[in-house]
C-alpha cells in the first residue's frame, strides 16, 4: 500500500508540473506514457532508498518533459550548487580565452608575483591554466586551509602547497584550483566571475543575477553558487546544443567541445588514483572513473555532467538529446545517478 501511494504521489507531482510555462522559462511538452511511468517509478525508488531529493527536471529535444520539487526544493528557490559551480567558472575561462585575455598554457605563477613562496619549485613554475582546469596541478593532496578565517589568503596558500608531481601527470580533485581560476578571471577583468558572466551567460539564458559567495571579492569558483533548478536546466541545454541557446551562440562552441571532452583520467574526489582499482571501481560500474574534462565529469552512456556535493547534478546526454537536473542532500551520489540510469534513461 505504501509503495502504491508513493507511485501515485509521484505521478501527481508530474501532472501538476505540466501546466503552461511562465514567460522566459523553458518550453514544456507533455511526457509520453512511458516517461510518466518511468518518472513515477524513479521518484518512488528515490523515496524507497530514503534519498533526500529536492528537485528533478528532465528535458528532451529542448523541452521539459517532467519536473518536481520535494523536501527543501521549490521552483522559485535558488539551491546551493556546491561543485556544480565549477562548470560555470570553466565557462568564464572559456569566455576569457575567446576574448584574448588568457591562454590554456599560461603559467599560474605569472598572475601572482606578489603571492609566490620564497622558493618557486620547477613544478610550481610549470603549472598552467590547463592544469587548474583538469585537476592536474601536481599536488599530491588537495591543499588544506580555513574556509572560515576572513584573513586567510587562499591563493597564497594554494601556491605554497607542495607541488609533488609534475603538473599534468596526477589527478587530485582540488577546489582551490578552481578558486585560483576565479581569482585569475577577477584580476584580468576587474570583475568577480559572477559579474563577468552576467552579460555573457546569465542574461542570454534568462537567469537573474545569482548569489555567488566570495572571499575578498573573489567568487569561490569551485563552490558557493546558487541557482534555481530551471536555471541549471538552461545551462545544461546550452551545453547540449554546443553553446547555443534560443538560436544564439552564447558559449563559444569550441570551448563547449573542450569543456565536455575527456582530458585526463579521473577518480572520485578525495580518493588517490592508486586506490581506485582496490575499491572495485570500473568503467562499467562507476561514473567517477570515466575521465575528467574542464571542470566537468564524463559519465557512462557517453554523457557528461556538472557535479556537486550532496547530490547536485546537471547531466547532459547527447545520445538521447536530453538533460537531467537534480538537486538533493544525500551521501551516496553513485546510487543517486544509478537510479537515473535505471529508470529515466531507458524512457528517453
Amino acid at each position: 500500500m505504501k509503495k502504491l501511494f508513493t507511485l501515485l504521489l509521484a505521478a501527481s507531482l508530474l501532472l501538476v508540473s505540466c501546466g503552461a510555462p511562465k514567460d522566459g522559462s523553458l518550453p514544456r511538452k507533455k511526457a509520453s506514457a512511458k516517461m510518466e511511468k518511468a518518472f513515477a517509478e524513479y521518484i518512488a525508488a528515490t523515496q524507497e532508498a530514503e534519498e533526500d531529493i529536492h528537485s528533478v527536471m528532465v528535458l528532451q529535444h529542448g523541452k521539459v518533459l517532467a519536473e518536481t520539487w520535494m523536501s527543501e526544493g521549490a521552483p522559485d528557490k535558488p539551491h546551493v550548487l556546491f561543485s556544480v559551480s565549477k562548470t560555470f567558472t570553466s565557462t568564464a575561462v572559456g569566455f576569457a580565452i575567446s576574448e584574448g585575455l588568457l591562454k590554456l598554457d599560461d603559467k599560474v605563477v605569472s598572475f601572482f608575483p606578489d603571492k609566490l613562496p620564497e622558493e618557486v619549485s620547477d613544478n610550481l613554475a610549470a603549472m598552467t591554466i590547463r592544469d587548474l582546469l583538469t585537476m592536474n596541478t601536481g599536488h599530491d593532496t588537495e591543499p588544506r586551509m580555513s574556509r572560515t578565517d576572513p584573513d586567510s589568503d587562499w591563493v597564497k596558500s594554494f601556491l605554497e602547497w607542495p607541488v609533488t608531481h609534475v603538473p599534468g601527470s596526477y589527478f587530485v580533485y582540488n577546489s582551490y584550483a578552481t578558486f585560483t581560476l576565479s581569482s585569475i578571471i577577477t584580476k584580468l577583468t576587474g570583475q568577480p566571475v559572477v559579474d563577468y558572466l552576467q552579460p555573457r551567460l546569465f542574461d542570454p539564458l534568462g537567469i537573474e543575477p545569482p548569489r555567488w559567495d566570495a572571499n575578498h571579492g573573489v567568487n569561490f569558483g569551485g563552490w558557493g553558487l546558487y541557482l534555481k533548478t530551471e536555471d541549471m536546466a538552461k545551462m545544461g541545454q546550452c551545453i547540449l546544443d554546443g553553446g547555443k541557446f534560443a538560436g544564439k551562440q552564447v558559449i563559444p562552441a569550441d570551448w563547449v567541445k573542450q569543456m565536455t571532452s575527456r582530458q585526463v583520467d579521473s577518480v572520485p574526489a578525495g580518493m588517490r588514483p592508486e586506490a581506485a582499482a582496490g575499491n572495485g571501481l570500473t568503467v562499467e560500474n562507476s561514473d567517477w572513473v570515466q575521465g575528467y574534462c574542464y571542470q566537468m565529469w564524463r559519465c557512462r552512456h557517453n554523457a557528461v555532467r556538472a557535479d556537486g556535493a550532496w547530490g547536485q547534478f546537471i547531466i547532459v546526454i547527447p545520445d538521447k538529446d536530453a538533460v537531467v537536473v537534480v538537486t538533493a542532500h544525500l551521501e551516496d551520489m553513485q546510487k543517486e545517478i544509478n537510479l537515473i540510469w535505471d529508470h529515466i534513461y531507458p524512457a528517453l
